[in-house]
């Protein structure tokens, strides 16, 4: 039986991923085998020795002490994709926002109550102060070609008339497949900054990547952009974006993410972190994050990881030994070394590795003794020894 803790609501979806009979959920587990996590704070949590996977129902990992998780051989999932619709429906939604002033003649029909049969003409009247520009024709910038952003880019050349120009170094065959031609694939991000008249961005939130929304890129872009951030606030230098407006080099911020310095302010739109908040969001992602860490229980395969390799393993056809370890360099012979002086037979053997981190499974034919086991995991650079067995 294992134990799954869940830090959230999650949506009872996950109980069709983790069935009674071999799974125990509750959000009071003291000792879990997995976390399900949607936003809350783990950095000053403790994690006990039976703790192996962390599936985090979203994109985002921030929340979630990754490095510290590496090291102790728990596998950390999310769920890319999983939110992909709910976000860039918002995405779309911004952008008009971004055209049409609708936010801000929202807040001023606000102000009419109580006219009575003077509402109509004062609409009238003061429409003109809201008036905005259509989207269709205008360029559409996307930087990030993932999950989202390769829906976004799509829905705006196909669905609203945009010309789109898109740029993603690290774009996958697959998401490159399922662009429209009609999206414009860029040689760099300067091509999309000097060329679009509204920029979404998508992209990870990391120590590189983290302020880079600033005054340099503002510079390159055409006066009176819009631009468009639902994939990380800190992604975005606040103090650059609003010198940046003030001057009117910026038309228009729209955010999923506000904070103290940006409410308010004339030509920023701050939505508060809807992005993924539909049911249909939200189910996608804790079923996508359950599945992922029933998989890795039962069999050791791991799906959309961020600090551990791919590996798609399925059912293990007799015994099964996974060892996670730090990727340095005589591993790999070190381990089949020791296995050969212990009387392991191996049968099969697969080692991937991601960075610093390298995960091997030895297939055969019989379970190891506890003693074969517990002299692979003293050898150095071993992290976690997991066995498996069909059923």
């Amino acid at each position: 039986m294992y134990k799954i803790k869940t830090l959230n609501a999650i949506s009872d979806i996950i109980h069709t991923q983790l069935s009674a009979d071999k799974y125990m959920v509750s959000a009071d587990e003291p000792n879990p085998d997995a976390i399900l996590v949607r936003s809350a704070a783990m950095h000053e949590m403790e994690f006990g020795k039976e703790m192996l996977a962390i599936g985090r129902a979203g994109a985002g990992v921030n929340n979630i002490p990754i490095d510290r998780c590496s090291k102790e051989g728990i596998v950390v999932f999310n769920t890319p994709g999983a939110n992909a619709n709910a976000v860039a429906e918002l995405v779309i939604s911004g952008m008009m926002m971004c055209g049409r002033k609708i936010a801000d003649g929202i807040d001023w029909v606000k102000t009419l109550k109580g006219k009575g049969d003077e509402v109509g003409k004062l609409v009238e009247k003061g429409k003109s102060q809201f008036v905005g520009a259509e989207v269709r024709g205008k360029t559409l910038g996307v930087i990030g070609l993932g999950a989202i952003g390769s829906i976004v880019a799509n829905a705006a050349s196909r669905g609203l008339g945009m010309n789109v120009i898109g740029y993603d170094p690290g774009i996958s065959v697959e998401r490159a497949w399922s662009l429209s031609t009609s999206v414009h694939r860029a040689s760099s991000e300067e091509e999309v900054l000097a060329q679009a008249d509204f920029i979404t961005f998508h992209i990870p939130l990391n120590d590189e990547t983290r302020g880079s929304i600033n005054a340099d890129k503002f510079a390159k872009m055409k006066d009176g952009a819009c631009i468009l951030n639902f994939a990380r606030g800190e992604l975005v230098k606040t103090s650059d974006m609003l010198a940046a407006l003030e001057s009117g080099k910026i038309g228009r911020y729209v955010t999923d993410f506000p904070n103290d310095d940006i409410i308010g302010v004339d030509n920023i739109v701050c939505i508060p972190h809807l992005g993924a908040s539909t049911p249909e969001s939200e189910e996608n992602c804790a079923s996508m994050a359950a599945a992922e860490i029933r998989d890795y229980l039962e069999n050791g395969s791991i799906h959309n990881s961020v600090n551990y390799p791919e590996l798609q393993l399925g059912e293990p056809e007799a015994v099964r030994v996974l060892v996670l370890h730090e990727n340095i360099p005589n591993m790999i012979s070190n381990i089949t070394a020791a296995a050969a002086k212990e009387g392991i037979n191996i049968e099969n053997m697969v080692n991937k590795s991601r960075k610093d981190m390298s995960v091997t499974v030895m297939e055969m034919a019989e379970l190891p003794s506890s003693h074969a086991l517990q002299t692979l995991q003293e050898l150095q650079g071993i992290i976690r020894i997991r066995t498996f067995t069909k059923d």
